[in-house]
């Protein structure tokens, strides 16, 4: 998997290079080295352990202790932070534009499995009905996963996730031959994604991906974002009390990736009173515009 090799990451309204967008445009996906500096990472992990005591007592564990914890991002104030961090946030609006919020989110934890699940076939495109309702090949992307690794995935089987780079643009993929035990092998160029503590990797959400097991010593902690467009549904149930001092002390930008809209016609980009231009009240779309970022060429960033 082809990754950023620039260390200096700028500032979240810096735009991404060319080479950035083709690798991630050709292989849909992309890593990126030390987007989580060790004082936030800990941070992060610390805030993820908070969510996994709060599953334990509530009594959600799965059978390996494993958790799936969806709303993630608003599990913990810590997890705001990751809204619009600089390392990553330049690829969201970079590849979707400024009409996007985050409606989807998970804090996964996954310590050593002590007892296996039975072998199934775990390959998938995320979106759901998204992938049956839409007829054309390929199918567009409409949201990006960036996933924040806390753990040391350097090595395979830890947990990482696999994928099968390019397969993106195929609407398609063949299942694999249950071989010894029922278990399918994966797909001819899988790629076990290995990463060290702080990463963080993108994908399009048409990327065919799997979940591995964790055969090692080392839990592995995680914690998903997905960013689509504003008139996409939510996916996660999530309650936000939109009257709150929380609320209003949040900045323009991180309430518009938390769902905020002031009227119908602002999902959809425009502004109803100024007879369906694009809203630039809109808080991304205001803060690229001031910095002259965007894009006639690019539809999405008109």
């Amino acid at each position: 998997m082809t990754q950023m090799t620039d260390r200096e990451v700028a500032g979240p309204y810096t735009a991404i290079s060319e080479e950035e967008r083709r690798t991630f445009e050709d292989q849909g996906c992309l890593l990126i080295p030390r987007a989580l500096d060790e004082p936030r990472r800990a941070r992060m992990e610390e805030a993820v352990d908070r969510v996994y005591d709060a599953e334990r007592r509530a009594g959600r564990l799965g059978p390996n202790g494993e958790i799936h914890a969806l709303g993630g991002v608003l599990r913990d104030e810590t997890f705001l932070e990751l809204l619009d961090l600089p390392a990553t946030f330049r690829h969201l609006w970079g590849h979707l534009g400024w009409n996007i919020y985050v409606n989807h989110s998970h804090v996964d934890v996954n310590p050593p499995v002590l007892d296996p699940p039975a072998p199934g076939w775990l390959w998938h495109q995320d979106g759901k009905r998204q992938n049956a309702d839409l007829d054309m090949d390929p199918r567009p992307m409409l949201s990006i996963k960036v996933a924040y690794v806390l753990s040391d995935l350097s090595e395979e089987g830890r947990g990482g996730t696999l994928v099968l780079p390019g397969a993106h643009l195929s609407n398609t993929l063949d299942r694999t031959e249950p071989g010894p035990g029922g278990v399918h092998p994966p797909p001819p160029g899988t790629v076990e994604l290995r990463a060290n503590p702080g990463d963080a990797f993108i994908f399009d959400r048409r990327l065919w991906h799997s979940r591995s097991l964790n055969h090692s010593t080392v839990t592995r902690k995680m914690i998903f974002l997905c960013y689509t467009y504003r008139w996409i549904r939510w996916y996660d149930d999530v309650a936000i009390d939109r009257h709150s001092d929380w609320w209003r002390g949040l900045s323009p930008l991180r309430r518009q990736l938390l769902g905020d809209g002031d009227g119908t016609a602002t999902y959809f980009g425009i502004s109803r009173e100024l007879g369906g231009v694009w809203d630039d009240e809109i808080p991304l779309r205001a803060e690229l515009k001031a910095r002259g970022l965007l894009d006639r060429s690019r539809q999405f960033l008109r």
